[in-house]
């Protein structure tokens, strides 16, 4: 069965109000691939404003939530309260969570456990820095967070992977879609060693990394890509295109 495309928007600590309802009259406007599915990654305070303004067929996910139910942890937020407040997916593990606060894999896979297990649906990242792309030792680092992640997942039905090569995000600098596919093409092999080979048929892996309108059909024709997450050009209308890079 083919793997449906998936494209989530990150908007990261972007956005208000006004910017938001710009964003949704575009998107809501537009012509979009009915055969992919999208995820939109919105600042924790603006979901409920997001989950009202975009029809159903727009999937709201959160970019991070903590991995009890509740208790005495300020500042943090629950996969109970997201879906509380009409989010779907959360957005775990990218680059930032692990690199600007220091998060731990295994954490992140204790988040994505939890967060699954609450009827949420996960993008989970991974990735390498440019000092380990250098090294060799890009393959080694991806394994180490897919085996992270496969500790405490035993289902995986509702988890997308986004292979996000740290040195491409936000930077401008795009692996080249053979570099990706072949990340994607080991990641595949991985699963299918290391979990199943029906996971590693089914499981969607997304890239992620400075994907714009002018490089997004090319990546998307690759064989193991399927779909985007996308950072800054998700704020943008380029991001139709993007969305439809495989229309």
């Amino acid at each position: 069965m083919a793997r449906k495309f998936c494209v989530g928007g990150n908007w990261k600590m972007n956005g208000d109000k006004q910017s938001i309802a710009e964003i949704a009259k575009t998107l809501t406007g537009a012509t979009l691939d009915d055969n992919t599915e999208i995820v939109l990654g919105c600042p924790f305070i603006y979901l409920s404003y997001a989950r009202e303004l975009f029809p159903a067929k727009f999937n709201i996910s959160a970019q991070n939530c903590y991995k009890v139910p509740k208790g005495a942890f300020t500042g943090e937020i629950s996969p109970a309260m997201l879906k509380d407040v009409g989010a779907n997916w959360v957005i775990l593990g990218h680059s930032e969570r692990r690199h600007v606060f220091g998060e731990a894999d295994e954490l992140i896979a204790d988040k994505a456990a939890h967060a699954l297990a609450e009827g949420l649906k996960v993008i989970a990242c991974i990735g390498e820095t440019l000092e380990e792309r250098e090294a060799g030792k890009t393959e080694q680092v991806v394994a180490t967070q897919m085996a992270a992640y496969a500790k405490t997942i035993k289902d995986w039905t509702n988890v997308v992977v986004a292979y996000e090569p740290v040195w491409a995000i936000g930077t401008g600098k795009t692996a080249t879609p053979q570099q990706a596919q072949e990340v994607h093409a080991y990641l595949r092999k991985w699963l299918s060693e290391n979990i199943s080979k029906a996971v590693s048929d089914s499981l969607r892996i997304q890239y992620g990394g400075s994907v714009t309108a002018a490089n997004c059909k090319e990546l998307a024709s690759q064989p193991d890509i399927d779909g985007f997450l996308v950072g800054g050009a998700s704020l943008k209308p380029e991001f139709v295109e993007i969305i439809n890079a495989r229309k």
